[in-house]
This record gives structure tokens, sequence and C-alpha cells, in this order.
């Protein structure tokens, strides 16, 4: 492996993080809606399941998966269950005032977790990404470097949006349309939640 590698990975997952999905949706509400703490305490749940997947791919788990599709199939459908539930929640909460913490950094942790967690589809993602990129027989240390690089990448990521979302003039501005800003994220991770669920 050399560093070119790593440079065209870390490229790829930046197109990656800045497409619109279920993390993105989420980390951007939570920083809007939960301020700096919290919107950060989520980035680094989004980024330690987001890596795993990464570490999973590298380990062979497309091909579990291939194996038993009964346990792809599991895991999206509770991460599609969990992400409308996630939408339900933001969307019954529309017109709720937003207090000093709306959610507390631990459940913003767990939160991003559950989400990147329950989308089978990063590994299989990850795995053709990684198939073109590296070269194959890479060795443990090798590994531990990408899964690293990938975990530092998505919290870096995450960290920039939330002090960038989480400042007075966002948090005014967001303040001031909430109905509109959570029902309009509750939809979309409504559709992907569906999107996930049916997809085959």
């Amino acid at each position: 492996m050399t560093w070119l590698d790593l440079l065209a990975f870390n490229a790829v997952l930046a197109a990656a993080l800045l497409s619109p999905g279920p993390a993105l949706l989420f980390a951007l509400r939570t920083a809007l809606a939960d301020g700096r703490a919290s919107g950060i305490a989520a980035g680094l749940g989004l980024g330690a399941v987001a890596a795993g997947w990464t570490l999973a791919a590298l380990l062979g788990l497309e091909a579990v998966f291939t194996v038993f599709p009964w346990a792809y199939a599991l895991l999206k459908t509770a991460g599609a269950i969990y992400l409308l539930y996630i939408a339900f929640a933001t969307w019954r909460g529309a017109k709720d005032v937003v207090g000093p913490s709306a959610r507390p950094r631990g459940r913003a942790f767990v939160d991003g977790a559950l989400i990147n967690l329950g989308n089978p589809k990063s590994v299989l993602f990850a795995a053709s990404v990684l198939v073109v990129i590296f070269p194959k027989g890479l060795g443990v240390g090798d590994i531990a470097l990408i899964v690293a690089n990938h975990a530092l990448v998505e919290w870096l990521f995450y960290g920039v949006f939330a002090l960038l979302l989480s400042g007075a003039s966002a948090r005014r501005a967001y303040l001031g349309t909430k109905p509109v800003i959570d029902r309009g994220a509750a939809l979309l991770m409504g559709a992907l939640g569906l999107k996930l669920l049916l997809d085959r």
C-alpha cells in the first residue's frame, strides 16, 4: 500500500460523506438543534461505526453476507426501522421548543452509531472501493492504518460540520424555521428508511 492509495481512498470517502444520506441529515440536525457538543458526539458515533464497516469489509464480511443473505436482510431491516423511528420522533417534536441541551451528548453518540450500524450497505460500498484502490494481501499494519484513517477523516468532517452549524447565526436561523426544517429532515430520513427497507 502507498500513500497515493490512501489519498485516493480519502477522496472517495470525502465524496461519500458529502452525498445526502441519513448520516449527513442526522449530523446536520443534531448540530443545529442540540448544539456543538452533541453535534460532535453524533459525529464520533457515526465515524466510529463507519470505520468499523471498513474494517469488516477488509476482513471479508461481504463474503459472509453473500453466504448468509438473511444476516444482511436482518441488519438492513433493523436499520431501516430505526431510521423510520428517528424520522417519526423528529416529525413529532418539530414544534417543540429547543432547550439548552435537547439531546445529551451520550444519546447523540449512540443515535449516530445506530444510524450507521443499521446501514449494512456501507460494508458493501467499502468493500467495492477497497478492492479497486488497495492492493491484495494487506498486512495488519496496513489494515489498522486504513481503519484509523477512515475514523479520523469522518471525525474531522463531522467535527467541522458541528462547529459551523452550531454557531449563533446558524442556530438562530434554524430556531426561526424549526418546524419546517425538522419536518423536511423527517420526510427525507423517512424516505431513506423506506428505501432501505424496500430495496432489493
